[in-house]
C-alpha cells in the first residue's frame, strides 16, 4: 500500500531548517547539563553562549531536564504551563537549599544566633541567606530581631534599611508606586542603578511589587488592551521608539494627505506589508478609524506654519524648518488643504515633470519668455529685467532646457539671414 508524500510547505522547511541548526549550536550544553551539576551560566561561558540566550533554550526545548534538575516532578500536567519559578516566588531548589535554615530563624533554639551564624551552621552564605530571608520571608526577619533586641542579643549593628538608601531610592520608590513607568525607564530619570533600585524594592518594598504583579496579571489576561496601558510584561502596550522613528514619515504623509498606502511607502521607503501592519496594530488600520482626530490634529499641528507662511512669504522648506515640521509632508499637507497657498509658495512641476518654487516660476516668467521667444543675448534681458545673469541663467538651463535650444536656433537663423 503507498502512503502519500506529506506536503511540506517553504514557511515550515525553512521553520525546520532553523530549529535544527538551534539544537545543534546547543548540543554541547545540553550534555554538560545533563551529565554535570554545572550551572547554567557556567555551561553558557564554557560553551561560548550568553547565560540568558541558554536559558530560554533549555526552557523551551528541554523543560523537562529543567524541571528535574529543580527536583520538580509532574505528572500528567502540560510542561510549558507549569512554572517552575512563579512571578515574586521561589524556585524548589531554593527552597530546598535555605528550607532548614529558615526553620532556625523561625525557631526560638537559635534565637541567640545572629544571621552570619546562622547562614554558618547549616553551610550557607550569610549575605545570600540574608537576602532571601528579606525576600521571601520579611515578617520572620522581623519578628527575630525585635526579639533578640529584647533579650539583649543585638550588637548595636543597623538592620534593615539604611538612611541614606531611603533618602536615595524616595523619589524613585514614589514613581514607581504611582505610575506606570518601569524600573528601567525612572532609574534613568532619577539617575540610580537599575541593579540597586530592583533590589531595594524586593527587600523594601515588596508589597508595592506585588500590587504591580497582580496589575500585569489583570491586564495580561485583558484582550482589548488600549494604546498605553498595561501590557501585562510590564511595558506599555505601544511600539517601540525605533518603530516609531521608522515609520513617523509614512503614517505623517498618511494621515495628513490624501496618499494612497502604495504612494506612502514609494515615497519613504518603508515596506507595503510593514507599515500596513503597523497601521492595523497601532492606528485601527487607517483613516477610516481615526479620520476625525486626525484631521482636527493635523490642521493644529500646521496651523502656526501655514499662518506664518500668509503673513510672510518665503520657501516652503524654510517655513517647515521653522516650525520642525518634515518639508514633504507640510508640501503635501498645503496641496491637500491650501491649494491657493501651495501654488502660490509650494513647488510645481513643469512641462519636463520638474519641481520648481512657484515664487521662481513668477520671477522669472517674463525673462523665460524673452528668452524663448527672441534672439536677445540673456545677459541683456537680465540687465533690462533687473536680475541676476547668473541667476536667472541657473534656472533657465535647469528646468527648460527646450527655451535654450529654441534661443540657440533663433540666433542662428538671425546670423544666416
Amino acid at each position: 500500500m503507498s502512503t502519500g508524500a506529506t506536503f511540506v510547505s517553504g514557511r515550515q522547511r525553512a521553520s525546520l531548517l532553523r530549529r535544527n541548526a538551534l539544537h545543534c549550536k546547543y548540543e554541547k550544553a545540553v550534555k554538560l547539563y545533563v551529565d554535570t551539576d554545572m550551572s547554567v551560566k557556567d555551561i553558557a561561558i564554557e560553551c561560548g553562549h550568553t547565560a540568558g540566550a541558554l536559558g530560554n533554550y533549555l526552557r523551551r526545548y528541554w523543560r523537562e531536564l529543567v524541571l528535574h534538575r529543580h527536583g520538580i516532578t509532574v505528572e500528567d500536567k502540560d510542561l510549558l504551563s507549569f512554572k517552575i519559578i512563579e512571578a515574586g516566588g521561589m524556585s524548589a531548589s531554593a527552597r530546598i537549599k535555605y528550607g532548614s535554615a529558615v526553620e532556625a530563624c523561625r525557631s526560638l533554639d537559635y534565637i541567640e544566633l545572629n544571621m552570619s551564624q546562622v547562614a554558618r551552621k547549616f553551610s550557607l552564605d550569610a549575605t545570600a541567606l540574608a537576602n532571601f530571608m528579606r525576600v521571601h520571608f520579611p515578617d520572620v526577619l522581623s519578628w527575630r530581631e525585635q526579639l533578640r533586641r529584647s533579650f539583649g542579643f543585638c550588637n548595636g549593628v543597623h538592620r534593615g534599611v539604611r538612611p541614606e538608601s531611603l533618602d536615595q531610592y524616595a523619589e524613585a520608590v514614589r514613581l514607581y508606586r504611582t505610575t506606570d513607568m518601569t524600573q528601567a525607564e525612572i532609574a534613568r530619570k532619577c539617575r540610580v542603578s537599575l541593579g540597586g533600585l530592583n533590589q531595594h524594592l524586593r527587600f523594601y518594598c515588596n508589597d508595592v511589587l506585588c500590587r504591580k504583579r497582580q496589575s500585569r496579571k489583570i491586564a495580561k489576561e485583558n484582550d482589548k488592551k488600549r494604546f498605553g496601558e498595561n501590557a501585562g510584561n510590564g511595558r506599555k502596550h505601544a511600539p517601540a521608539p525605533s518603530t516609531v522613528h521608522k515609520y513617523a514619515g509614512a503614517l505623517a504623509l498618511y494621515l495628513d494627505t490624501d496618499m494612497t498606502i502604495n504612494e506612502v511607502v514609494a515615497r519613504t521607503g518603508v515596506s507595503a506589508g510593514g507599515f500596513r501592519f503597523y497601521l492595523r496594530r497601532w492606528h485601527g488600520g487607517g483613516r477610516s478609524t481615526v479620520a476625525t482626530s486626525c484631521s482636527l490634529r493635523a490642521a493644529a499641528k500646521y496651523a502656526a506654519a501655514i499662518d506664518s507662511l500668509r503673513c510672510r512669504p518665503r520657501p516652503v522648506a524654510q517655513v517647515a524648518a521653522d516650525f520642525g515640521l518634515n518639508p514633504d509632508v507640510f508640501r503635501c499637507y498645503l496641496r491637500a488643504h491650501e491649494p491657493e497657498l501651495a501654488s502660490r509658495h509650494g513647488r510645481m512641476r513643469t512641462a519636463k515633470g520638474r519641481l520648481v518654487s512657484s515664487a521662481s516660476r513668477e520671477k522669472y516668467a517674463e525673462a523665460l519668455r524673452l528668452y524663448s521667444t527672441t534672439a536677445e543675448s540673456l545677459r541683456s534681458i537680465a540687465s533690462r529685467l533687473g536680475l541676476v545673469y547668473n541667476s536667472v541663467g541657473g534656472y533657465i538651463r535647469r528646468n527648460h532646457p527646450e527655451a535654450v535650444a529654441l534661443h540657440a536656433s533663433r540666433v542662428a537663423a538671425n546670423a544666416n539671414a
